[in-house]
């Protein structure tokens, strides 16, 4: 059984494919003048789906046609080709094509998860007895969509991250309105988030210390549930990559997946296609 279905996985591949560099498929450079093949690309890509949605080890997901080895090599180039960014960028440029981003209330969140094995992306984690965690905060749009992703130890507070993260936002989407709402949690009651806000042109709707999350849960949920989307992610749960650029690949590719998931959900009903998928379950 597929990690993914078809309609999601095909196109991902298709954007995935055309940023890839040509490559020989023997290496030219080899003292004896041969070589063994070079694995094809997307035999390599199934397996980084695999290890994302289920979060095993390269170990275990490799096949006499892919070894462990060969994974890792594989993500770490394409990670410091900044891959997965480029592709979560051209999925926001076809949603907002296609449906449109509601830029105009923008909802920042953090959410952590574990790291067992540390790295440079970890730190101790106040919520799982100082064990190693990843914290990662997205922004997102009104309904959702993930904009621009930061990674950081699970000790950093939600406030230092809040800059990077709407930073985050703009590169991968493009300037935003002039008239932007940030939505946030009360993590975010301090005056150096409010001062940035205001420096940024942008107004806030910040919960306050001391008063029941429900009464002000506003409009930042949709932030909330994008964290639970990415969550079904094994890989997000439990990270044990170590390096940093390895670590927003995934968290990237995830975010990727995740806007696609969505402009086929919501285009379903707007439009029609050859091979449109019939199931509203999409993972």
């Amino acid at each position: 059984m597929p990690a993914l279905p078809s309609c999601l996985l095909e196109p991902l591949w298709d954007q995935f494919a055309a940023l890839l560099p040509a490559r020989e498929e023997f290496a030219a450079d080899h003292p004896l003048g041969c070589h063994r093949r070079r694995i094809p690309d997307r035999t390599v890509f199934e397996h980084i789906v695999l290890a994302l949605v289920h979060g095993s080890g390269y170990e275990r997901i490799a096949t006499p046609g892919c070894s462990d080895r060969t994974i890792r090599r594989r993500v770490k180039e394409w990670a410091g080709q900044g891959i997965a960014e480029q592709v979560h960028a051209l999925t926001l440029e076809a949603y907002d094509r296609m449906i449109g981003l509601g830029l105009g209330e923008i909802s920042v969140d953090g959410c952590i998860t574990k790291a067992p094995s540390g790295g440079e992306k970890a730190g101790r984690s106040p919520v799982d007895r100082g064990k190693q965690g990843l914290k990662r905060s997205v922004a997102s749009d009104a309904c959702g969509v993930p904009l621009g992703i930061v990674s950081d130890g699970a000790n950093r507070h939600d406030s230092p991250l809040l800059g990077p993260t709407l930073e985050a936002a703009k590169e991968q989407v493009g300037a935003l309105p002039e008239t932007v709402n940030v939505n946030l949690d009360r993590g975010y009651d301090s005056l150096k988030s409010r001062e940035l806000i205001a420096e940024l042109g942008f107004t806030a709707e910040i919960a306050r210390k001391g008063v029941p999350a429900p009464i002000q849960a506003g409009k930042r949920w949709v932030v909330e549930r994008t964290h639970s989307w990415m969550n079904a992610y094994g890989k997000l749960r439990r990270c044990t990559e170590r390096s940093g650029s390895v670590v927003d690949f995934y968290l990237y590719l995830a975010a990727a997946l995740v806007t696609l998931r969505m402009l086929i959900r919501r285009a379903t009903s707007r439009y029609r296609w050859d091979g449109r998928p019939t199931t509203r379950r999409l993972k």
